[in-house]
Formats: structure tokens, C-alpha cells, sequence
């Protein structure tokens, strides 16, 4: 739109001045000036030519015809200018030499602003014509801010950079609006705009605009010391008050969470003082479970609250940190009253909140044993409705998507009425396209692969084909794109359909990888394991090396990693940086080393596996090599972590787990697929799946049925899909 509204103006007042407007020939120049004069005639050749060095008319539109008529308009204005210096009696040789500087310094600013991609082609005949009128008042003595405010930033920085205008009276002024325009354009960086003008006569109506538009941002700013703190926390409006006041204090994040509330006056510092300052009590955590379902009521409405993101952090945060890392660590204890014991404080709701934001951390037996029949016994009326209701259905689809993958949905359904199930599984499905990621869409995905029952898968394909049908008659290419993939994905599924997958979404085979899908040019295949210094590392790496100590392999030490080289069969290199003392970043410093020296030898890994526990994920995924095309990550970390890898990895196969891996698992994993590719076989995921599930027994089995090979990571398939699909529409 601002584009279109941009080429309008440009087009009417070209058109205006090029019919309106006469060529006045240029009166003999003096020798003294005509330097000057040749320079400015320079500076218009060299315009014509930016785009093309063949070209004799700068491109400012898509309409050759036009872009003739504005080149002429932008010839005639700037020699105009030229003529009428020379002709004015009233300017002395110094003043005459300044205006012809200016002219030209105004034609190499845009110059150099164009070939650093700062200004668009389009604004050049605005350029020219501002700096005409910029001209005209600064000559009567007059002020230019109406020419500054008139025009685009670009614009204006050109003229304020140019020498001729900065004795302008109001140039403070001017310069002090083209920061308000600045921020208004890009309102997310107001602070980091103003950090390097703290002074601006602007500054105070600025700083209270980015309190409203992101309160967390203005509480880290206002917690320096710097120009921009102190004028932050001078500032008199309520919010920024508040904001800056929890700057000032030792425990004011732990307040933060509950901003929208202190500054409405629904709570008090003074009333929520004893939780915050006790935090890693259970008051703490119910306090924000409270506060959370009141915003979730309002977010029902349309009203989203401030800060409603660090509320939800924090909580998750604490829901990790109190709750699922003592009931994860207690899963050997088989008395239950021991082992789920710190869970006794809490009721229904509180506990839903521990069942959704631990998707990523908490085990199986936790939710099935722990949490989710915890959830109903503390109801006094124990229905599925009701607990939605009690949370406003705040975060409802990743409740379905959990008791899917733990098979506790047909439960969760039968505690409401049948038209209830219903309506509540067809609002699971819909308007997928509204929410800002994938990341809805992902656990409709993930939630069918792991449902059995014939009738609601049914109804979860009946109510995607639906979508697809109003998507395709009134819906947005996203839309459209999510429910056609789904549908698709679905019935491939269906043995009645008989879907071939891959040929109907134009994605890589999700069902075996061939091996000459991971060789190298040389025909080698690289693998790399991303090893951390915790303490489980000496037990799996030790065991790691153990299943390499064979005449099979060949196991190379180096100071920061081993190489295992397959001595027969398919030439394999695995490359497995040491898990050094994390305390002291070593063990990172050897993942970089690793890399280094596979960067340096052209060695690009195929095969990636990530070793350790669930939050150093992110650490692998910030190192993970683009050519993997096989990645083992034990822990999946849900829908993010698995858009950060399809990122990187466009086209990668993941095996992940729906819980924390076990390294007896992974090595498992490991040993199958790098012996199969050493014997020179394909990996069909089918029938190594079922040569490991016949290989684990007892509590391992159980463990094992959490691992989720590529041809069943629905998700995953569904990401790689939808970013090819989109790729597509754009083109």
C-alpha cells in the first residue's frame, strides 16, 4: 500500500511538473564555477546508470514510458536549480559555490543511500524536489522543518547531511522529527532509537509508547545507567512509573509477571510481597497459576494483558523447576505417595498448568501416573468441560495434543458428553491459519499419529477436509496450504487411500533414507555426535566408545574428539567431540574445535546426533550443519526446536522421543543405523524399528515406544511440507 501511494504522488507530480514546468537554459558559466557545474552533470550520469552500467534512464518504475517522463522531470528540476543560481543577482560567488555544492551533494547522497540499499528508487524525484523547496526557505531565512516533516526519513537524512542547511534555525528541530519518524515507523525499536538520542524534545511521549508496545524491553532499559535509564525513570506517565520502579528493586522481575495487575490495581506490591519474596514456595506458583487464568479470561475476550509472555514463563519456569524435575527424578520410586508427593498442595487447575507447560520435560509416567489423574481427583465434579472451563480453555489444544501422545484422550473425551467431545475436538482443528507459527497446526499433526480410535480420527479428517473446502472458496493461501497438507498427510495414513506421500507432497522420501543419500562425494559417510560434559556423559560416552572396540571399527584420539572409522564395509567416519567439564564451557569449546577442523577438511556431517540432556538442544541446533539429513535428537523439545532444525536442514529425517531420551536407547539407535549403513544397506525405518523393539525389554521397551521414527514424525513431515508448499505459492 505505502509503495502504490508512493508511485501514485510520484506519478502526479512528476506529470504536474513536467508538463507545468519549462527547461531554463543555463546562462554561461564562469570559469570559477564551472567545476561545480560539471559535477552536478556528473553526479545525474552516474544516477542514470545505478541499476545498469548500460543504461541511459534510472529505472524508478516498472513502466518504461513513465520512468522516461520522472528522468526528465528529475533533469529538469535539478538543471533549473543551475540556471536560477546563475541568474540570481542576489547571491554573492560564495553563496552561488555553496547552493551548486549542495545540489550536488544532495544527488551523491542519494547515491551512496541507494547503492547501501537505504533508499528506494522511488523516492528520488521526492529528493529533488524537497531539496528545491528546502532551498527556497532557506534562502528567505525561513524554517525547513515543514519540508523535513512533509517527506520520508530518507529523505530527510539526505537534506539534514547536506552542508547547505545546517544553519537552518529550526535544524534541531528537524532533526529531532526525523527520529519521532523513526519510531513511529519501527515501533519495536523506539528504545534502541533513543538510546542514542536520549535528548530528544520527543523522547518522554516515545518512551510511554514503548511501555504499552513491550513493557519487558523498557524494564531492561530502564535498569542501566546510562542517558536513556534516567530519563526513563523521570518519565511521569503511571506504566512507566511502575516499570521503572520494579527496575530500581533486587526482586523486581519476580514482580513483572504480575504488571498488568499492579497497574490496573488489582494487586498491590505490598499484597504479593510474601509470595515474591518467597518464590520457590508453592503460594508463589499458585499465585501465578491465579493470575494466568484471570489474563486467559481476558485473552477469551480479544484483551490481551502486558506482559502476558513473561507471565507464561515464568510459570513454565517454575512448573519445571518446583514440580517436574522432582517428579522426573523420583520415576524409579514406585510409591506413588513418595514419588508425587510435592504435588499434594495443588488442585485441578494448578495441575493442568504443569501438564501443558512441561510439554517438553515431562516423562510419560509423570503425566499418565502423576499429573493427569491428579487432575480429575481434585474436581469435585470431575468432568473434562468443566476443567476448561475452570481455565478459560487456556492452552486446550496442547491439553488434547498431550493426552493424545499419552493416550489418555479417549479418557479426557468420555468425562464430557458426546456432543461436547465433539464440538471441543472440531474446535481443535479449526482456524489453524489465524495463529501467528505452525505450531497449532503441528499438534493437530502429532495428536492424529498418536489416536487409534477409528471414530475420532474420523472426525478429526472429516472436520480437516471441511477446512480445506471453506479454505479453497474464502480462505488465505495459508490456509489453504495447512488443511490441503493435513488432508493429505491424514489419508496417507489410511490404508483405504493408499496415499503415496512423498510423490503427492514433493518431499523427500520420510520412509527409509537411501545410503547414497548420505555419502559424500568421496563416497564416505560423516557422522557427528554432539557430546556434553554433564554428569551422565562419563557412563554414555564410555559405552559409546565400547560399541566402537571391535575389528570393525578403527577409534582415533585427538585432544578434543575421537574419529571412529568403519575398518570394512561402507567407508563411515563418526566424529564425537569429548564431553569435557561443562562448568567450564569445555566441553563446547570441543564441539567448536570438532567443527573447525570438519570445516577446514570439507567434511560435512549427514548424520547428526545430539547427546545430553534436553536444554542443551539448543546449543546442538545453534551448531547443527546444514547437510545433515538425519537427525537424532532423543529429547524432541517440541514444536520450536523442531522449526529451528527443518530451518537449518530443510529436508532432514528426525528421530526424537516424546520424552527425556535414555542413552541406552540412543546407543541403541546408533549401533543399528551405523552397522546397517556399514553392511551397505538403505535404513527402511520400518524394519529397524522392529529389530530394536524386539532387542529392549522390561522398562526399556516401555521407553522405547516414546521414540518416534521419521515416517511417524507427522509434525516434522507436516513443517517440511508446509515450508516447500509456501515456497511454491510465492513464486
Amino acid at each position: 500500500m505505502k509503495q502504490f501511494y508512493l508511485a501514485a504522488v510520484i506519478f502526479l507530480m512528476t506529470a504536474a511538473s513536467l508538463w507545468a514546468q519549462k527547461e531554463l537554459p543555463v546562462p554561461p558559466v564562469p570559469a570559477i564555477r564551472q567545476l561545480h557545474h560539471d559535477k552536478i552533470l556528473n553526479s545525474l550520469q552516474v544516477i542514470s546508470k545505478l541499476h545498469n552500467k548500460k543504461d541511459t534512464i534510472f529505472p524508478i518504475t516498472g513502466d518504461p514510458r513513465l520512468n522516461v517522463a520522472i528522468n526528465r522531470s528529475v533533469r529538469i528540476t535539478v538543471n533549473n536549480m543551475r540556471a536560477e543560481i546563475e541568474l540570481d543577482k542576489s547571491l554573492d560567488n560564495n553563496a552561488k559555490f555553496g547552493w551548486l555544492r549542495g545540489i550536488n551533494e544532495m544527488l551523491t547522497g542519494f547515491i551512496s543511500q541507494y547503492q547501501l540499499k537505504a533508499i528506494p528508487s522511488v523516492m528520488l524525484p521526492a529528493l529533488v524536489k524537497a531539496f528545491k523547496d528546502a532551498m527556497k526557505l532557506e534562502q528567505q531565512g525561513a524554517s525547513i522543518l515543514p519540508v523535513i516533516t512533509d517527506n520520508e526519513i530518507e529523505v530527510g537524512n539526505i537534506l539534514l547531511d547536506n552542508f547547505a542547511f545546517k544553519d537552518n534555525p529550526d535544524f534541531d528541530k528537524a532533526k529531532n522529527v526525523l527520529v519521532l519518524k523513526a519510531c513511529q515507523r519501527d515501533p519495536e525499536n523506539i528504545l534502541p532509537i533513543l538510546r542514542r538520542y536520549p535528548d530528544n524534545s520527543y523522547a518522554d511521549s516515545l518512551i510511554t509508547r514503548a511501555a504499552f508496545h513491550n513493557q519487558d524491553k523498557l524494564y531492561d532499559y530502564a535498569k542501566a545507567s546510562d542517558a536513556l535509564a534516567r530519563r526513563i525513570r523521570s518519565n511521569k506517565d503511571p506504566l512507566v512509573k511502575l516499570i521503572s520502579k520494579l527496575s530500581t528493586m533486587n526482586t523486581g522481575r519476580m514482580y513483572f509477571p504480575f504488571l498488568d495487575d499492579l497497574y490496573h490495581g488489582k494487586l498491590t506490591l505490598e499484597s504479593i510481597r510474601p509470595y515474591v519474596e518467597n518464590d520457590s514456595t508453592d503460594g508463589y506458583y499458585k499465585l501465578l497459576v491465579g493470575t494466568r487464568i484471570g489474563y486467559a479470561a481476558r485473552i477469551e475476550r480479544g484483551d490481551i494483558p502486558m506482559a502476558e509472555n513473561v507471565l507464561t514463563e515464568r510459570l513454565r519456569f517454575k512448573v519445571i523447576e518446583r514440580y517436574i524435575n522432582e517428579i522426573n527424578a523420583l520415576h524409579d520410586v514406585s510409591n506413588e505417595k513418595v514419588r508425587f508427593k510435592v504435588l499434594e498442595p495443588l488442585n485441578a487447575q494448578e495441575l493442568y498448568y504443569l501438564a501443558v507447560l512441561a510439554e517438553e520435560d515431562i516423562y510419560t509416567s509423570s503425566f499418565v501416573v502423576g499429573v493427569y489423574p491428579r487432575i480429575f481427583q481434585r474436581m469435585k465434579h470431575p468432568s473434562s468441560d468443566s476443567l476448561l472451563d475452570l481455565v478459560h480453555h487456556d492452552f486446550y489444544k496442547k491439553f488434547i495434543k498431550m493426552s493424545a501422545s499419552y493416550n489418555t484422550l479417549d479418557d479426557f473425551l468420555k468425562r464430557m458428553s458426546k456432543p461436547s467431545s465433539v464440538k471441543l475436538m472440531r474446535h481443535f482443528v479449526d482456524g489453524l491459519e489465524k495463529t501467528p507459527t505452525l505450531e497449532d497446526a503441528v499438534d493437530v499433526a502429532d495428536s492424529y499419529a498418536s489416536i487409534y480410535n477409528d471414530e475420532l480420527r474420523n472426525l478429526i479428517l472429516d472436520e480437516v477436509k471441511q477446512n480445506l473446502k471453506t479454505a479453497e472458496k474464502h480462505g488465505t493461501p495459508k490456509g489453504k496450504v495447512i488443511y490441503r497438507l493435513l488432508n493429505t498427510i491424514f489419508e496417507s495414513m489410511d490404508s483405504v487411500h493408499k496415499v503415496d506421500i512423498t510423490a503427492l507432497l514433493g518431499i523427500d522420501p520420510v520412509y527409509y533414507m537411501p545410503l547414497k543419500g548420505l555419502e559424500n562425494g568421496a563416497g564416505r559417510i560423516i557422522m557427528q555426535q554432539f557430546s556434553y560434559g554433564d554428569k551422565d556423559a562419563a557412563v554414555y560416552f564410555s559405552a559409546f566408545l565400547s560399541r566402537f572396540s571391535n575389528n570393525n571399527w578403527k577409534i582415533i584420539r585427538k585432544p578434543y574428539w575421537v574419529e571412529i572409522n568403519s575398518a570394512k564395509g561402507t567407508p563411515i567416519t563418526i566424529y564425537a567431540n569429548l564431553p569435557l567439564d561443562e562448568t567450564k564451557e569445555l566441553d563446547t569449546k570441543a564441539q567448536d574445535s570438532l567443527i573447525s577442523y570438519l570445516d577446514v577438511q570439507n567434511l560435512e556431517p549427514t548424520i547428526v546426533i545430539h547427546r545430553g540432556h534436553s536444554y542443551y538442544l539448543q546449543e546442538t541446533i545453534n551448531r547443527l550443519p546444514p547437510s545433515a539429513r538425519i537427525v537424532l535428537l532423543g529429547s524432541c523439545g517440541g514444536y520450536q526446536k523442531l522449526n529451528d532444525i527443518l530451518k537449518i536442514c530443510p529436508s532432514a529425517q528426525i528421530i526424537a522421543s516424546k520424552q527425556v531420551a535414555a542413552g541406552v536407547l540412543n546407543q541403541g539407535l546408533i549401533d543399528a543405523i551405523s552397522e546397517r549403513l556399514r553392511q551397505g544397506k538403505d535404513l527402511v525405518w520400518d524394519d529397524l524399528w522392529k529389530t530394536l523393539q524386539g532387542r529392549f525389554t522390561g522398562g526399556y521397551k516401555e521407553k522405547f515406544d516414546d521414540y518416534i521414527p521419521p515416517q511417524k514424525n507427522l509434525g516434522a513431515m507436516f513443517i517440511m511440507a508446509y515450508t516447500k508448499a509456501m515456497m511454491q505459492e510465492a513464486r
